[in-house]
């Protein structure tokens, strides 16, 4: 059985994941606190500190999940709030356009941490 198959499994990818998890969602908070304050930028922070946290959360979750069908609805959910993160991202370059190249970097990164979940997910539900 390979490691993405038995998510009890460790390898050094998962302890890499978590980390690169954790990075984004630090540079997401580093971005947020550099916006000036108002009530549509409070908005958009507290959005996007939460999803952006929550994609390497939910990653950790799954690592420690009880079987199978548990560590790939706990990776969907990752996969989710990366979505997530992406929308209020593009909806920040909006309210603040002087952020657009910082916030294209994190946009692409979330769409990679994206791509890689899926990749997981799809492994796992169709192992070769």
């Amino acid at each position: 059985m390979t490691n993405t198959q038995n998510p009890k499994k460790e390898n050094s990818h998962h302890f890499d994941l978590e980390k690169r998890t954790t990075e984004f969602a630090k540079e997401v908070i580093r971005l947020c606190v550099q916006l000036p304050r108002n009530p549509i930028n409070d908005r958009l922070v507290g959005q996007v500190a939460g999803s952006a946290g929550s994609i390497g959360a939910n990653y950790r979750e799954a690592n420690d999940a009880l079987g199978t069908k548990d560590f790939v609805h706990k990776l969907k959910i990752s996969r989710r709030e990366a979505k997530e993160t992406i929308h209020w991202l593009e909806l920040i370059v909006v309210a603040n356009p002087s952020v657009e190249k910082k916030v294209s970097l994190l946009i692409k990164e979330a769409i990679e941490l994206r791509n890689i979940l899926s990749s997981i997910i799809s492994k796992v539900n169709n192992p070769i």
